[in-house]
């Protein structure tokens, strides 16, 4: 059995048999269209960010299979605060500032991706990213939150 895998970048529930996913799986053989819808059906819920997808063909039977991984952690923050992009210049200039439950619902959607074994500590690598991002997270410097966080404090946010 001989199967191709093709990892490629699309725009959340937008893909098209255009590039550059065309030029991509048209050698393979599979059906285009099925492939376009499948892919937009699993990549919804990401509207207006770029998602990672996996296309495995099989070139024998022409059956394929799609698997939808997360955008970026940075993607999620952005779209989480509605704004185009971080600071230029993270430590002087915020931003923008994140609440301790959208950096929960980040860390949720990112769960699987992330090293952390529970959602707390899952938080505190969205955290970290803020800091790099030059976002802030409940009105201050994520490093100060990140503080606040080991000693208790958003505690009841991650209690399900």
């Amino acid at each position: 059995m001989a199967s191709e895998t093709i990892e490629i970048l699309v725009e959340g529930g937008k893909a098209t048999p255009g590039p550059p996913l065309g030029p991509a799986i048209g050698p393979l053989g599979i059906n285009m269209m099925q492939v376009v819808e499948e892919i937009n059906k699993k990549t919804g819920d990401f509207s207006g960010m770029k998602v990672p997808v996996k296309i495995t063909a099989d070139l024998d039977t022409k059956e394929f299979e799609v698997s939808v991984g997360t955008p970026p952690t940075t993607a999620l923050i952005l779209d989480e605060l509605k704004v185009e992009k971080g600071s230029h210049t993270p430590g002087t200039e915020v931003a923008a500032d994140l609440s301790m439950e959208q950096a929960f619902k980040v860390a949720r959607m990112k769960f699987d991706d992330l090293l952390a074994n529970d959602y707390k500590h899952a938080a505190k690598e969205v955290v970290g990213t803020c800091v790099s991002m030059g976002i802030n997270v409940e009105g201050k410097d994520g490093r100060e939150t990140q503080k606040d966080m080991d000693n208790g404090m958003y505690d009841s946010v991650f209690e399900e």
